[in-house]
């Protein structure tokens, strides 16, 4: 697994979203994206990856896409593919790219298993950067006491010792798309980071969000199980 850059800007920010528990970062992710004005800079060679690309309204949607915002400084690793099996591949690629760019922070965005569903979901924070506990809890954020950090997120934590990361949770009530859990996301960063991003629509525009990548989803399972059928049948 490879990373390329076509720009390196300096001292960014770096969000990172994979569909993890209820695709909250793959749907928070995708939602900057379209809100914020960004570019393509890079690229993820990752040869192990199952050959296959979604395309949504005739474009293509890459697996893992590495965006940036020049307005607030930000680069948005954005991931619509399954990162199981591949978690600290995944999170070198973030801590070297965080080096190349000598990133001051790397903010992971989650969701948390939640027993029951709730109208408005809590927000959680983990931070190894002692410096940003006072302006976390002062944006509503209640510190994770207790829980078990799995995925990109849990190997990038065990991986990144010289980088500050902060990782926002959102409650969560099932594995399938959890837009509610998104929005929350989305605005807890937007009083984080201060992105004027509006927060009437989110909630209307993370559910348009959902379908988008459940479609997209649903694609790649059945491409990824035809893949497998051929296989068995070249075995048979």
């Amino acid at each position: 697994m490879e990373i390329k850059l076509y720009k390196k800007p300096k001292n960014p920010i770096i969000i990172e979203g994979f569909p993890g528990f209820g695709l909250v970062g793959t749907i928070a992710t995708e939602f900057l994206m379209d809100h914020l004005k960004t570019e393509v800079i890079g690229k993820v060679k990752f040869d192990e990856m199952p050959p296959m690309i979604a395309i949504h309204e005739s474009k293509l949607i890459q697996p893992l896409g590495i965006f940036y915002n020049e307005e607030y400084n930000l680069i948005i690793f954005h991931a619509v593919t399954a990162s199981s099996g591949f978690e600290w591949q995944l999170a070198d690629v973030i801590v070297k790219l965080a080096k190349e760019v000598n990133a001051k922070e790397i903010i992971s965005l989650e969701g948390v298993g939640s027993p029951s569903e709730t109208e408005a979901p809590k927000a959680f924070y983990f931070t190894t950067d002692s410096k940003q506990e006072h302006k976390l809890k002062n944006i509503g954020l209640e510190p994770l006491k207790e829980g078990i950090i799995m995925g990109v997120t849990g190997a990038l934590l065990l991986r990144a010792e010289n980088s500050p990361i902060s990782c926002f949770f959102a409650d969560t009530h099932s594995n399938l798309p959890d837009s509610m859990a998104a929005a929350k996301v989305i605005e807890m960063l937007d009083k984080y980071l201060g992105l004027k991003i509006d927060p009437k629509p989110l909630k209307e525009q993370a559910a348009k969000f959902e379908e988008k990548l459940k479609g997209i989803l649903q694609q790649g399972q059945k491409a990824a199980e035809l893949s497998e059928a051929k296989k068995m049948s070249y075995v048979g």
